[in-house]
């Protein structure tokens, strides 16, 4: 690099730009700049085609005689090789040696951060061409540092609008651990915040990439930030191949000012990849970079277009191929750089001048504030074309400038579009964009949820069947209202039938229900729907079994009490028992919704890969209903209604051998109930067992709910129909007629029904009398006479008569008999004036018993009725 130098020193000589080259002119007061290139190192070496750029301008700005008129601008530099403590170096060597230099040309971010954090305290500016660290532009850190070569954050503006183009909200970055891309990467979160795009993952290395390619395929990582040297990135590339992280599921974003073969040093910097590798793991990959050359062929100050550079250029590097020429990219940064300094001294005269002060450049010194205050106003203010593009600073010494963004394909890259990052608007060429696959990849696994659903088929096949048993049951309510007055089926209890049937028709609506899924229902919707599926299933079952319930209750009551008591039980006691199960329901039930509503819960199951695709998964899920404390509150219902049902089994099976006639269903009821008690034995357990499977446990449920009912109303009415229908018209007329009875014996039966009614009157009326009698009896016994006498009673009651130890039969028309235990007196009683000799077993008349004893007690005796 030495003879290099030489050669454009010498090239300079010849142009006459050197002083005393041209004999009769002037001799130049000398001015210089301080030169920090990285030359060499394991960093950026762009040092190799920027020196020979800014040598370059440094030659077109001597050659202006209208540039620092009266001066020669001379650059005294050195190598840094990318690395802050030899750059440190290199710059005390620069200030501490004379002559003073006016300002300093410094690239690579981090010899750039070392050295302008330190200059101003020399009043010394710094002018980069080559540092991109966004940390540059604190202007409080570094208060007089500038640069030609825009920050990096002008990256981050086109990445993340491609982001949002492609709509991929998940990004996952690797990163150097270097100064200039942990503060790019910083930059890049903010925004992507802003932007409502996530990180997944940010993984980090020093000099080995491995462990943390491999910990981006772990978090699945899709589109990939890239920010690193290149020689670096030759190692992360060829661990991207390794790990497979490439292709049609992968989007990589890197660097792009590397040279456009960067990818085949694989040899030089002892990777263990071919170039054929590292091309496949590099297919399809983007980069940004802001654009280095101006767009246009439009002349730049200093009189050159691009072209015209580029050819200027080539002959500084002898010729070589600019790919094989670090820096390469960079060299009109350089070029403007020196441009934009000479620009500003020469502004800086004219300030002087107009303030007055007659100090030339040559009198700078580290401590003349006056000098630099103008050279830094002026810089602070340049603006001119340059070969790069429009040259300005920002407030912060930045320059912005368009975002070129590239892709490779098949090892070339090729300009896709521009990012405007003073304009934010941007082009892109979709017809050059490709890609691995049909589509641009996703951003994550695209995790697809499928909700199982109960099957259309099965759903309408139960529902059908519930909707066709829901006819037939509201048929056996309008059956069973029509004849409620027929003597067999008044005698059955038809109210409690019919409530019965709508708890059965309440039931089987709920099959509709449990169907009910998120195919036709929203969020909200279903929660009110699992409120409503256990309301449902709660009244219906306690209006079919409660009033089951009822009914068998009665029969037993009529058949098991102790005689004495009276057997009559008025029906409201039956409706006020359901009433009485009913509101058990509607407390519990209440206390439930309003502590633990039930809501909308999904239950996950593994995951599951369709075949052919690497970016789908399927998560299924299913709905359910469920509350906090769901478990509790299920134990009560199913405790408080497996009591109800276990103590109907037990009533059923009190009255297993009661046959009596006019209540004609006691045992069909007592089958029904069994039933039910079956099957929710079996359809408890199974249906939590099954829960996960929604097709099966909708298909148990509903035919549970379908066998309860249908064989429930099928026991209760089908009898009553046959029956029904075994009747002519003509008997089926009158309401009370029993089957096979001529019409002379149902008149006959009328009659008895009516007397018998009449003397039931007559007998409440007696028993008042009785009691009477009673104590009389107890008198006498207790006194220890001997009961031969006739007890008379006032005139119309009659009169009473006991012969040994047995009363005799009293008159028919009470059907009264009576037995005494124990030594006793003859008694008679007659009541009324008419003994009916005989009595038609089906006519029930009320009888009367009368005990007496003279066994010694507290009460003296004992004398019992019951009708």
């Amino acid at each position: 690099m030495v003879s290099l130098s030489m050669v454009l020193i010498w090239l300079a000589f010849v142009r006459g730009l050197l002083p005393g080259a041209s004999a009769g002119k002037p001799e130049k007061t000398q001015l210089y700049i301080g030169g920090i290139f990285p030359m060499t190192g394991g960093g950026w070496s762009g040092g190799q085609a920027c020196l020979p750029a800014a040598l370059m301008a440094l030659q077109d700005v001597n050659y202006r005689e209208d540039i620092l008129p009266g001066y020669h601008l001379n650059m005294i530099h050195n190598d840094s090789e990318c690395n802050p403590g030899i750059g440190t170096n290199v710059m005390y060597r620069l200030i501490y040696h004379p002559p003073p230099k006016l300002m300093l040309l410094t690239g690579c971010s981090s010899v750039s951060t070392h050295i302008a954090e330190a200059a101003y305290m020399w009043n010394l500016m710094v002018l980069a061409y080559g540092s991109s660290s966004p940390a540059l532009s604190d202007r409080k850190r570094f208060r007089t540092f500038f640069r030609t070569h825009p920050s990096a954050v002008l990256h981050n503006q086109a990445r993340i609008r491609m982001f949002q183009y492609y709509q991929w909200s998940k990004i996952s970055i690797i990163q150097e651990t270097q100064e200039v891309f942990t503060s790019t990467i910083e930059d890049l979160e903010k925004r992507a915040k802003e932007a409502n795009i996530t990180i997944a993952t940010r993984q980090s290395f020093l000099s080995d990439p491995t462990n943390a390619v491999r910990s981006l395929k772990r978090q699945d990582a899709r589109i990939i930030v890239g920010v690193f040297y290149e020689d670096m990135a030759l190692k992360v590339f060829c661990q991207v191949y390794k790990e497979k992280m490439y292709g049609n599921r992968h989007v990589w974003f890197i660097i792009g000012w590397y040279p456009d073969n960067w990818y085949q040093k694989v040899e030089e910097n002892d990777v263990n990849c071919t170039v054929d590798q590292m091309r496949e793991a590099l297919q399809g990959h983007f980069t940004t970079e802001m654009t280095m050359r101006s767009l246009d062929d439009t002349p730049s100050f200093s009189g050159l277009n691009v072209s015209q550079f580029d050819e200027e250029l080539l002959i500084k590097l002898n010729n070589s191929d600019p790919n094989d020429t670090p820096g390469y990219p960079e060299a009109p940064l350089a070029y403007d750089a020196v441009w934009a300094l000479a620009l500003a001294l020469n502004q800086t005269i004219t300030r002087l001048t107009e303030k007055g002060v007659n100090v030339g450049l040559d009198k700078f010194t580290y401590d003349n504030s006056t000098i630099f205050r103008e050279f830094y106003r002026a810089m602070d203010s340049t603006s001119f074309q340059g070969v790069s593009g429009p040259v300005q600073f920002l407030s912060t010494g930045d320059r912005l400038t368009l975002t070129q963004i590239e892709q490779m394909w098949d090892g070339r890259y090729y300009k896709i579009g521009y990012y405007d990052n003073k304009n934010n608007n941007w082009t892109l060429n979709h017809s050059i964009v490709r890609w691995n696959g049909p589509h641009p990849p996703y951003d994550r696994t695209l995790v697809v949820e499928d909700l199982r659903l109960v099957s259309m088929e099965l759903y309408v096949g139960m529902c059908s069947s519930a909707l066709v048993a829901m006819l037939a049951a509201f048929g056996c309510l309008v059956f069973n209202v029509l004849n409620r007055n027929v003597r067999y089926i008044t005698m059955s209890q038809p109210g409690l039938n019919n409530i019965a049937v709508l708890g059965c028709i309440t039931c089987l609506s709920c099959i509709f229900l449990f169907g009910l899924d998120n195919s036709s229902l929203s969020e909200d919707q279903f929660t009110a729907i699992c409120q409503a599926r256990t309301w449902v299933l709660v009244v219906g079952f306690t209006l079919a079994v409660g009033s089951m319930f009822s009914k068998i209750w009665r029969v037993h009551r009529l058949t098991t009490r102790a005689r004495e008591e009276d057997k009559v039980v008025e029906a409201w006691k039956l409706y006020a028992l359901l009433g009485l199960f009913l509101a058990v329901d509607v407390i519990i039930m209440t206390v439930w919704q309003l502590t633990n509503p039930m809501t909308r819960y999904l239950e996950e199951f593994p995951q599951e890969v369709p075949e052919g695709s690497d970016d789908i998964v399927i998560q299924p899920k299913l709905e359910h209903c469920t509350c906090d404390n769901f478990t509790i509150w299920l134990g009560v219902l199913y405790g408080y209604k497996g009591l109800l049902l276990l103590f109907g089994v037990f009533l059923a099976y009190e009255t297993r051998d009661v046959n009596i006639k006019d209540i004609n269903d006691t045992r069909y009821v007592g089958m029904s109930i069994y039933n039910i008690v079956v099957l929710c034995l079996i359809t408890a357990p199974v249906t939590i067992l099954i829960s996960s499977q929604q097709d099966a446990t909708f298909a148990f449920t509903s035919l549970a709910i379908l066998f309860c009912t249908v064989i429930t109303l099928g026991l209760i009415f089908i009898p009553k129909i046959m029956n029904y229908k075994q009747k002519s018209i003509e008997e089926t007329s009158q309401p009370l007629q029993a089957p096979g009875v001529t019409q002379e014996e149902e008149e006959k039966q009328k009659r008895l029904q009516e007397e018998n009614d009449t003397m039931k009157k007559q007998i409440t009326q007696k028993e008042e009398r009785i009691r009477e009698l009673q104590k009389s009896l107890k008198e006498l016994l207790k006194e220890g006479q001997k009961m031969t006498n006739t007890f008379l009673a006032p005139p119309g009651v009659g009169r009473l008569q006991a012969t040994g130890n047995n009363f005799t039969r009293l008159s028919a028309s009470s059907m009264a008999s009576s037995r005494y235990r124990g030594k006793a007196p003859s008694i008679s009683f007659d009541v009324g004036n008419e003994t009916i000799e005989r009595v038609p077993d089906h006519v029930m008349l009320p009888t009367v018993k009368v005990t007496l004893s003279d066994e010694p007690a507290e009460d003296g005796g004992q004398f019992e009725s019951f009708l």
